[in-house]
């Protein structure tokens, strides 16, 4: 073994993260060892790796997401110090966030008054578009079952309605007239499609949303129908609202109907393995600066050291993106690619508050 490598232990000491955060950061691609022994496995790391190796355990210690964690390894200090202040700020608008969900829960704790309401009207229109928008990223998982449902987040700007399966994420908007407090409620899925369809006979009239505890009344077209709210807390979604990490690397125009065309011809496809089993495993890559393109499989054959474009390789569920790129609807999309261990955005240029994200897949 070469005398100028440290173990992992050895890395662990000098570094302050633990043996087991190691191996994490290596298996995502953030801190990957210099030298792996063939047979006994263990992982050798250079001298030079002890300043990045601290740099990951502050950020780590200060809770910047993985992704940015791996941005910030490979950036300049003037990418770095922005994805602090970007960070910084989350945690500041966190803060706020939760001052204001204990004054909601002491108001809830008190015996005399009655659960606040929030009333809002919104056309059957708006609210039927948001859901087609975020539908398809509802988890299906019974292990998880905080995540088979819709989350409604009540502001006093309106409505966002947000779904996620760990592996995307849907958000979307729409306008509402609002009256009451900020609430969120987490709604089923069940009760998410028959709202849809009622939502169908208000296109040109209103949907009024009732929403009291874990109680929700929705009144569209003459109709009521009364739902009880998931009692599970959904994922904190908001550091990937946009303009949370600062900006993505590159933001590509694509034209959606190639794009279907060209993931549903499924010949740009890879396989890897996952959960025991095959997983095809679509590459995206630029084609020129501003192009998106299908990688073939012999391009992941070449060693793309050197290449302006290498880490522009995104790996994801092509599934999932014909998913993705339907609920946007429109003939023309962006998709925004920061890295091959960052989440990948569709977005629609006429709307930016609405949006779905996929994460990416390890090539």
């Amino acid at each position: 073994m070469d005398s100028d490598l440290r173990s992992i232990g050895e890395l662990a000491r000098a570094s302050g993260l633990t043996v087991s955060a190691l191996r994490f950061y290596d298996a995502a691609g953030v801190l990957v060892p210099a030298r792996v022994d063939p047979v006994t496995g263990y992982r050798w790391y250079a001298d030079d790796q002890v300043a990045p190796a601290r740099l990951v355990a502050g950020l780590r210690r200060i809770g910047l997401p993985v992704a940015e964690i791996a941005r910030a390894v490979r950036a300049e200090p003037p990418v770095v110090r922005r994805l602090l202040d970007a960070h910084l700020g989350r945690l500041a608008d966190g803060l706020a966030e939760a001052r204001r969900e204990v004054a909601r829960i002491r108001r809830l704790l008190a015996d005399d008054q009655p659960p606040p309401a929030t009333r809002l009207v919104l056309t059957g229109c708006a609210l039927s578009a948001a859901v087609d928008a975020v539908r398809f990223a509802v988890g299906t998982d019974p292990a998880l079952p905080g995540l088979a449902g819709v989350l409604l987040d009540v502001t006093d700007e309106g409505i966002r309605l947000v779904a996620t399966d760990r592996h995307r994420l849907a958000v979307a908007t729409a306008g509402a007239t609002v009256h009451g407090p900020a609430v969120r409620a987490l709604l089923p899925v069940a009760a998410v499609d028959r709202l849809r369809r009622l939502s169908d006979e208000a296109v040109t009239g209103e949907v009024r949303l009732t929403l009291v505890g874990r109680q929700v009344v929705a009144d569209v077209a003459g109709r009521r129908l009364r739902v009880t709210t998931l009692p599970y807390d959904f994922p904190d979604y908001h550091a990937l609202l946009p303009g949370a990490t600062g900006g993505p690397a590159r933001r590509v125009p694509v034209d959606a109907p190639w794009l279907v065309a060209a993931l549903r011809s499924g010949a740009s496809t890879v396989t890897r393995e996952h959960a025991g089993g095959p997983l095809p495993v679509t590459v995206l890559g630029l084609g020129g600066r501003d192009a998106l393109r299908l990688l073939d499989p012999d391009e992941l054959t070449d060693d793309p050291a050197g290449r302006a474009d290498a880490e522009l390789r995104v790996g994801v569920n092509g599934g999932y993106l014909l998913d993705a790129l339907h609920a946007a609807g429109g003939p023309r999309l962006v998709l925004e690619l920061d890295g091959p261990v960052t989440p990948l955005a569709i977005r629609r240029p006429d709307d930016p508050a609405a949006f779905s994200i996929l994460m990416p897949i390890r090539l």
